[in-house]
């Protein structure tokens, strides 16, 4: 066959296949164009899931009767001019291909009209080939009608699904570009329903914003998100993360920006996820709605035929800016007095509540103050059962001070007013039993709290440890006489082989023989429990991750391994003194609202919802 030039028809439906793969297609281009002009409000009506009929008004601009012909022609746009302007795209559309691409594979009307025009100016193009423009009655804006996708390409049309299911990918592709112009109004329908319908935000309004929020990604995501705004360096992250706690078993609702532009970049996707990594449980996917702003010249829009993938100038600078801003955000996750706790607790749910056994202490009292705070480290941790709660209650300035002497402070606290006798607690009030050895109940002003004491204490140390690398070697604590294990050859080898590494987390240990080590130092966060047990996990993660690995992921992944392992375990009896020194540190430590796999550490029952369960009130 001979070299020719293709006909200009048979070119557009090339350039279709990349741009136009379904309706959803047709509606992102189509409401990008009305974006870009200026549009306050875009309606988006759908027939047959957008094969039949999908059609796009809007208030933009509108486009000139000179200009309507250009408008459906390949290569014609009023977005960029030069080379100069194709690297600082400001605009969603910029290309020319949208519309003579859909009129190429379907049945396309564009009617429009300038404010100033007295009448609008319609133009047909069918199979690609243009009909001349005609007057027409029109508001000011454009509508874009476009009938029998694919009528023309049996090979595209058979691909098409069933119109619901079509119809879930227009809706997806409308939430999200409504979801990145918080200032435009926003309507969908299918066959006359109406899908969804979000009035304009005023920029700055909040409250605003985060109703569209609940009205496009749900209720239950703005329930459990945080808010982030954070600028450095010329780039700027804001948005909403979902809490670790109300992680999903996919990534459906990750929802992520650059410039206005919506994106499904894994480039800002691992980044993110990266910020989540120390909350985050096994398996399960985040949820956010984030925006990035930078200036365009640092990010190169041109780089994917539907434009959903964008590329940095500076990538290095770009990913390590949004892992630590989620990662920042996320820190802030702990216990608050105004919190509602990380997750829920069902208004049916059913209690085995047990007092636990409290041997050698008096009712429990404020553990404020540095004096009643028990170190958490497993060699130390029954230090607390000796302690003298109500002198110490009396003596710290708290809900305790100037009791008389022999007055019980949780005791003392039921004999005035409520509002009183919740006066100045904590975040997570303070314990007054443990149930079944596995959770504290602590008091708090307006209910109680369940904490879970192994997956708080986890978190407490692995951030511990975190913080005492960040800032020098992890602190050491000597054995009076160095504890001798077998280990058998292999892990003495690697023991020797990364000595460094060990000492770096803690661990001072030398070769004892072929087979066995003797351990000198152990992390003074561990104490000196189950030495033998802490070596050889530290051990194991060496031999099953290696030095290869990112350092900082590496460590991280050892001390969280080594926390979980070393934390208190479930029916361990704690004193009241110890679950107090718990919940205090717990209010003081980073992510305290889960542990390091991701799950709750605590969850709260207010006075109201207990009133409700026993129907008090009614």
């Amino acid at each position: 066959m001979p070299i020719r030039v293709l006909p200009s028809h048979l070119v557009n439906q090339i350039a279709a296949g990349e741009v136009i793969e379904r309706p959803a297609s047709v509606a992102k281009e189509l409401v990008e164009n009305a974006l870009d002009a200026g549009a306050r409000r875009v309606e988006v009506h759908v027939e047959q899931g957008g094969v039949g009929l999908l059609k796009v008004v809007d208030d933009g601009a509108g486009i000139a009767p000179e200009e309507l012909s250009l408008a459906v022609e390949r290569h014609a746009t009023s977005k960029i001019a030069s080379l100069d302007d194709l690297e600082r795209i400001g605009s969603l559309g910029f290309r020319g291909e949208a519309l003579p691409s859909i009129g190429s594979v379907a049945r396309l009307r564009l009617t429009s009209r300038r404010a100033p025009a007295t009448h609008g100016t319609s133009i047909t193009v069918d199979g690609g080939v243009a009909a001349a423009p005609e007057p027409a009655p029109h508001p000011p804006g454009t509508t874009v009608e476009v009938r029998d996708l694919f009528y023309n390409v049996p090979a595209r049309r058979k691909f098409v699904r069933s119109a619901a299911t079509e119809f879930q990918h227009v809706e997806r592709y409308v939430a999200r570009l409504a979801l990145s112009r918080h200032d435009v109004g926003f309507l969908l329908t299918h066959q006359g329903r109406r899908a969804f319908a979000v009035e304009a935000a005023v920029a700055g309004d909040r409250a605003a914003q985060e109703k569209r929020i609940a009205a496009l990604v749900g209720e239950e995501f703005l329930h459990g998100c945080v808010h982030l705004d954070h600028a450095q360096g010329g780039l700027r992250l804001h948005g909403w993360l979902g809490l670790p706690t109300h992680s999903r078993a996919q990534p459906d609702r990750q929802y992520a920006f650059v410039n206005g532009r919506m994106v499904r970049d894994r480039f800002l996707a691992n980044a993110v996820r990266l910020g989540y990594r120390d909350v985050l449980f096994h398996g399960r996917h985040p949820a956010y709605v984030l925006y990035l702003d930078l200036d365009p010249v640092r990010v190169d829009v041109n780089a994917h035929p539907q434009k959903l993938e964008v590329r940095f100038r500076d990538p290095r600078s770009v990913h390590e800016f949004v892992m630590r801003t989620v990662e920042q955000a996320l820190a802030a996750t702990r216990p608050a007095a105004a919190a509602a706790g990380p997750v829920p607790l069902s208004a049916g749910a059913e209690f085995g509540l047990v007092r636990g056994a409290l041997p050698g202490t008096a009712a429990g009292g404020p553990a404020g103050s540095p004096r009643t705070q028990v170190a958490l480290g497993l060699g130390i941790a029954d230090a607390g059962a000796h302690l003298d709660w109500t002198r110490l209650a009396r003596e710290d300035v708290g809900p305790g001070a100037g009791l008389p002497a022999g007055t019980d402070p949780v005791a003392h606290r039921g004999a005035g007013s409520h509002a009183d006798a919740q006066a100045g607690l904590p975040p997570l009030g303070y314990a007054i039993a443990q149930l079944h050895g596995i959770y504290i109940l602590a008091q708090t002003a307006d209910g109680l709290a369940l904490v879970d004491q192994h997956a708080a204490h986890e978190r407490v140390l692995y951030e511990r440890l975190k913080r005492e690398l960040l800032t020098g070697p992890v602190h050491r604590q000597g054995l009076l006489v160095p504890e001798t294990l077998e280990v058998g050859v292999a892990a003495a080898d690697l023991a020797e082989e990364h000595a460094p590494a060990l000492a770096e987390l803690g661990f001072v240990v030398d070769r004892a023989g072929p087979a066995h080590l003797a351990v000198r130092e152990v992390p003074a966060a561990f104490g000196t429990r189950d030495v033998a047990g802490l070596v050889r996990d530290a051990l194991a993660e060496l031999a099953e991750r290696g030095t290869t690995e990112a350092a900082a992921v590496g460590r991280e992944r050892m001390l969280a391994t080594l926390a979980c392992h070393a934390a208190v375990r479930a029916h361990r009896t704690l004193t009241l003194a110890e679950m107090n020194a718990l919940l205090r540190e717990m209010e003081r430590t980073d992510r305290a609202d889960q542990c390091n796999h991701g799950r709750p550490t605590w969850v709260r029952l207010s006075l109201d919802e207990l009133d409700r369960l026993f129907l008090r009130g009614r």
